[in-house]
């Protein structure tokens, strides 16, 4: 059972040859710095956070002339991490506890873990959901299938808005976060709703742009969960605290 058994027999070799072939273009691509276009990075980053339906606007332009959703350019993996880097120094010199391997230990596993961990597992979630429940099947449909490259693209652009929240605007209100007391509570709380609010409803944009599946609404479903527990934790605790 899984995402194959959906498929016919040639669809499925086509479909992972498409795959290989990506990966094998994305990684190359990693060790020639020169190709990556991160002037185009810089502004997906910026539209993430102003206008998320441009960036996915593009990948209809990318479909046609790359003939794949997923970018080919790791470009924006490269930036986020830098940005990861530079936010774990100023967090451990404003905290006063710099230490060389404490600073490498936040920055291991702020990418390592809440990065590409997490955001593996996010990615394989969702290309096995909308693979396996959101197709839209037919006969006078083109076979197409979700790329897992593409499903890791949703995650990065979700990702970015989340890591401003949590780690830019957080750094500049630690002042106020860092006190007991129920306005540091609201505070933190918001800040932990609004980040993952933002990241479910980027990934609900980066699955419904595709035409050929359908009730992406399905990835919007955590936001009330989120809601429910931020309402709950107002009184209860404080997530930053936890950090």
């Amino acid at each position: 059972t899984g995402v194959n058994d959906m498929l016919p027999l040639h669809n499925i070799s086509t479909f992972q040859r498409q795959d290989r072939r990506g990966f094998q273009r994305y990684f190359r691509r990693i060790l020639h710095y020169p190709q990556m276009d991160l002037e185009y990075t810089l502004w997906q980053m910026f539209y993430l956070m102003l206008n998320p339906k441009n960036v996915y606007n593009t990948t209809k332009y990318h479909k046609q002339t790359k003939n794949q959703w997923a970018r080919d350019d790791p470009g924006f993996v490269c930036v986020q991490i830098f940005f990861i880097v530079i936010a774990s120094l100023s967090f451990c010199i404003s905290l006063g506890s710099f230490s060389f391997l404490r600073y490498v230990t936040l920055v291991a596993w702020s990418v390592f873990i809440d990065f590409l961990f997490l955001g593996i597992i996010a990615a394989s979630i969702g290309y096995w959901i909308s693979n396996k429940y959101l197709r839209v099947h037919g006969v006078h449909h083109v076979e197409q299938q979700v790329e897992w490259l593409y499903a890791f693209d949703i995650h990065c652009n979700s990702f970015f808005p989340t890591f401003v929240i949590l780690y830019v605007v957080q750094f500049y209100t630690l002042y106020l976060l860092l006190h007991a007391g129920f306005l540091s509570t609201l505070l933190s709380n918001t800040l932990y709703m609004l980040a993952f609010s933002y990241y479910y409803y980027i990934t609900f944009l980066g699955y419904t742009v595709l035409p050929f599946l359908q009730k992406t609404e399905v990835f919007l479903y955590p936001i009330s969960l989120m809601l429910i527990l931020y309402l709950s934790l107002i009184h209860i605790s404080e997530p930053t605290r936890l950090l």
